[in-house]
């Protein structure tokens, strides 16, 4: 599978055409394995966004308004992301076969992409969404304070504001959704919960096993070099992760009154650096 063509969408605040790769620092990334290894995973997962897409037009598919934004500005802003990551890793690290090691990874992928790994309601699924987008705000938002590079220093700021306001499209999508539905905000918390464990989920092996295969054609992939480049992202996490602005849109979505928001921070602080740390190694 090909990705599609991004272009600059109504309402998108860069193209890729704005990234200067000329101006790309190599001495300051040519031998970080661990950065290459995140930055090249992200740029297979935003890649495959179209995937992604195809299955909630498919959830939401008698909903105009929704189908309409996800086709016509988060697929496009999310391919973008796929396409400007790509470019900077060719750039970054050119000797490394991207074309080829993208094909090992959606080939060991796609089966595990299918709609019914949706949650089960569409106001839940709304909610769910807002998970994934705070862990992809906050990751790029990590991503562009850990690194010295200032050219993936500004790519990753800019993919971190996409996501921030992708969160608010899909929360105001579920507020419309829980109007109509009323689901418990137990059943709220359990999806918010269940969405944030499953981070560390097929795509972030499937990508690090590609690119390990690629750098190591003929070698046999083991668990355990996997196991490494995850402990080693925790690390990265539990320095740079932005833990205050993801409590603020995990909570969200409950809606709790404001005297009680503050009584659960502490643990919806902690909550979040359980879910950012998982996330860390999922990008």
């Amino acid at each position: 599978m090909v990705a599609r063509r991004p272009d600059k969408t109504a309402g998108a605040s860069w193209s890729i055409e704005d990234i200067p790769y000329d101006g790309l620092e190599h001495e300051r990334v040519r031998d970080d394995r661990q950065l290459f290894y995140i930055v090249a995973s992200a740029s297979f997962i935003e890649s495959a966004s179209d995937i992604y897409t195809d299955n909630l037009v498919a959830f939401f598919h008698d909903d105009a308004e929704i189908v309409t934004w996800l086709k016509q500005h988060w697929e496009i802003e999310e391919l973008q992301h796929g396409a400007a990551l790509k470019r900077y890793v060719q750039t970054a690290w050119p000797d490394f076969d991207w074309e080829a090691a993208y094909r090992t990874f959606l080939a060991e992928y796609l089966p595990f992409c299918v709609v019914d790994r949706l949650a089960g309601t569409r106001a839940l699924e709304m909610a769910a969404r807002c998970v994934v987008e705070t862990g992809t705000a906050a990751f790029y938002r990590m991503l562009s304070e850990l690194t010295e590079e200032p050219v993936l220093r500004g790519l990753a700021a800019r993919i971190s504001a996409d996501e921030v306001r992708h969160y608010k499209h899909f929360y105001r999508g579920f507020r419309r959704y829980r109007a109509l539905e009323q689901p418990s905000r137990m059943a709220v918390l359990r999806t918010l919960w269940s969405r944030s464990a499953e981070i560390e989920s097929e795509d972030a092996l499937s990508a690090y096993k590609a690119i390990f295969l690629g750098l190591n054609p003929g070698a046999a992939f083991q668990r355990s070099d996997y196991e490494a480049y995850r402990a080693a992202s925790l690390t990265l996490a539990k320095q740079h992760m932005p833990h205050e602005m993801a409590v603020k849109m995990l909570l969200k979505p409950l809606e709790l009154h404001a005297m009680v928001g503050r009584a659960v921070v502490p643990a919806a602080t902690s909550a979040s650096r359980f879910f950012l740390q998982r996330y860390s190694a999922h990008v």
